[in-house]
Order: C-alpha cells, then structure tokens, then sequence
C-alpha cells in the first residue's frame, strides 16, 4: 500500500510498505478521512520527537520514518478473529491512544482504572509514538478502540472527533479540579468563573470557544486574543469578544472588558511562548490557568516566575482518551461524535483547505498552514 512518509524534518515522501495485516482483536481500515493536527506540524518542522527505543532514547526520523495522522476516520475493511463487534463496512472514529484495553490486557493499569486511559502505564499513539499513523490507505487498529458513525456526518468533520475530544478532556479535568473559581460545583455561587481568556483561535481555541458556549452553557465573558482577522471574527461568530493584539494592548484591553477584576479561567491554546510574561497581569489571584498549547519556543523559563507569585492552578490536559464506556469504548471519543453530529459543535467553519491524495497533503505542511486563511487542513480520500 501507498504511505506518506516523513523521513526527515520538511522531507515527505510517498512510500509503499506493506498492508498490515490486523491481529485477532484488531481491525483493517480504509483510511476515509485525516485531520492536519498542531502535533503533526511540531513534528514535521523538527521540534518534536515522540518515539523512543527500549532504552528511552530517541529515534531518528532519518533511522526510522514516521507516518503522521492521528486524527482520522474510516471504513473496516477486514475485522481480526476475536473481533465481534464490529464488521466489514462500519464506518468508524478511532481513539487513536492505545490504552490496556487495547493491548488486551488482563489487569488495567492504575491510569486506566481510574478513567485516566491517556495516560496508561502502557500509552502508544498512532502517528506519534509508534504505531503507525492514519496518512496512508490502510492502518490496523484495536477494535476497541473504534466507536461507529451512526449518523450521515461528511468524513473529513468525524475526522475531527479527537480534537474535539481533547477539548472535551480538559473542560472535564477543569471541573474535576479543586480550584478558586468555577463553573460549577461548591463554591461556584459565591467565587464563580466570570471571564474566560482564550489565547489563540486556532482549531483548538475555536473549539474551546464552542465547548464553554454550548456543551457547558456558560454565558460569561469569553474573550479572544488572536491576531488573523479570519480566525477572530470566527471566535465572535461563535461568541467570543474578540482583541486583536497586534493592534491593541492585551492587558489593558483585558482590564476594560473585565472592569479591572481580570481572569478567572485562561486558557493558552496558541503555543506562543512571549505571552506567558502577560499572564501575571492578565488573571486574578488564584485563577486557573491551562496549559493547552504546546511549542513554547525561546522562552525562559523564567517567565514563571510572577505566575507562580499569583498562586494559579496550572493545568495540563493532554490527550482525547480518558474513561470507558460499558462496551469499553472510549466515553469521550463518542461523547465528542455525538456533539459534532448534532450540531452543537460547528467543525465544518474551521475546515478551511482539502486534500484529496496522499500528493497533496505535503502541501499543507509546507506552506498551506502559513497562509492567512489557514485554519485547519483534512486530507479526504473516499
């Protein structure tokens, strides 16, 4: 079969390598349709390697090439011999983290037994860590870890039920916390959140928007930093307040809208490190602060210095898995499908550019995502 390979940072190339061929408690998909992720772009430009050997040390992409796509969707083309629950023709979703259910194991390791499956003592990710990634016409995955389409959703939107369900995670992490202010819960009536700070509208800032709005109705203030007009104005459609800071001051901006209490809740989901020197002037003593972005580059850590005088609760959700359902599917992943196929997640409005080929995906890492109506990419090959 055909793969796009990554053998070096900025090097893709079109590879045939062999179908693999599933294993008793393992499908064979027929990849439909592939999200672009922030992930992907890390690892394609060389900040980010993932894979490890036996001894912990890092595998070169030179050594070892590296097919990307954890956010994808498909048709099952063949089911392994174990498998009773899903056949020839579902239309699925994939939890593309392998957890202790996945690996068929006979006892759940603590992370797993206590709804926390993303970080299971025996973790690998398709794309990522190893297993092979959905940039290719077929993958092999746990058959438990599909969920099925039931709806007539298009592809390249079920493709995005993992960032999605990232998103889902750590909304569920913020309210499981113990902190100042909340959404809910005991001290929500006397200390609730008021102003939610979302840093960056990319993909994952404009789910955010959306999941605060729709899923936990919340009807504060949600404002919006981002600098890309087409982005901004899709964070006000969605119900945010929009600054532009390259036009205006942040803090000052921040410190109108709020009266001058500032932030309750901000969450960083641009992965620019120089804000983390605003975020002491940006929040409330004792607010919540998650650590969503990822690629902090060329910052000191110093940084954190008057962020840790504020005395905040930093949280850092990784990752779509979590819980299971009684079928041992993953709860979150068909929690996440269900949103978008109700409606009350708009994905197709962040869906700016399509790939029709395995050919044309290079494009998307090597200069698409640059351009100024980039928002997300979805490769779609049925």
């Amino acid at each position: 079969m055909n793969a796009l390979a990554l053998i070096a940072p900025h090097q893709m190339e079109i590879r045939e390598i062999a179908t693999p061929a599933p294993l008793p408690n393992q499908v064979l998909l027929r990849v439909g349709a592939v999200g672009l992720c922030g992930t992907d772009f890390h690892i394609y430009e060389g900040h980010a390697n993932y894979r490890r050997d036996a001894a912990g040390r890092l595998i070169p992409l030179e050594d070892e090439p590296l097919v990307l796509g954890h956010e994808f969707c498909g048709i099952v083309e063949e089911v392994g011999s174990a498998v009773k629950d899903v056949t020839a023709g579902d239309w699925v979703v994939v939890d593309q983290g392998w957890n202790c259910l996945s690996h068929q194991k006979p006892d759940l390791c603590e992370y797993c037994a206590t709804g926390d499956s993303h970080q299971c003592a025996n973790y690998a990710e398709h794309g990522i860590t190893g297993p092979q990634g959905a940039l290719a016409e077929f993958v092999a995955v746990p058959a438990i870890n599909t969920v099925r389409i039931e709806s007539e959703l298009p592809l390249q939107q079920a493709a995005l039920t993992e960032p999605l369900g990232c998103i889902a995670h750590s909304m569920s992490v913020v309210q499981k916390t113990p902190t100042r202010y909340q959404f809910n819960g005991e001290t929500a009536a006397e200390r609730p959140i008021k102003h939610v700070l979302i840093c960056g509208a990319g993909p994952a800032g404009l789910l955010f928007t959306q999941y605060i709005r729709n899923v936990l109705g919340f009807d504060g203030l949600v404002i919006v930093t981002e600098p890309s007009e087409k982005r901004r104005k899709l964070a006000e459609e969605f119900g945010a307040t929009g600054i532009d800071p390259t036009q205006a001051d942040l803090v000052e901006a921040v410190n109108d809208l709020t009266k001058g209490e500032r932030i309750q809740l901000l969450i960083e989901s641009a992965g620019v490190g120089p804000l983390f020197k605003q975020i002491p002037n940006l929040i409330r003593k004792q607010a919540t602060v998650v650590l969503y972005g990822h690629g902090h580059h060329g910052v000191d850590l110093g940084v954190m210095n008057n962020i840790q005088f504020i005395e905040p609760t930093l949280i850092a959700p990784t990752g779509a898995s979590g819980g299971f359902d009684s079928d041992g599917r993953p709860s979150i992943y068909r929690q996440s499908l269900g949103l978008i196929a109700s409606g009350k997640i708009n994905v197709s409005k962040i869906i700016t550019h399509h790939y029709q080929s395995l050919a044309d995906v290079p494009a998307g890492f090597a200069q698409d995502h640059f351009g100024a109506d980039y928002i997300k990419g979805v490769a779609v090959f049925s």
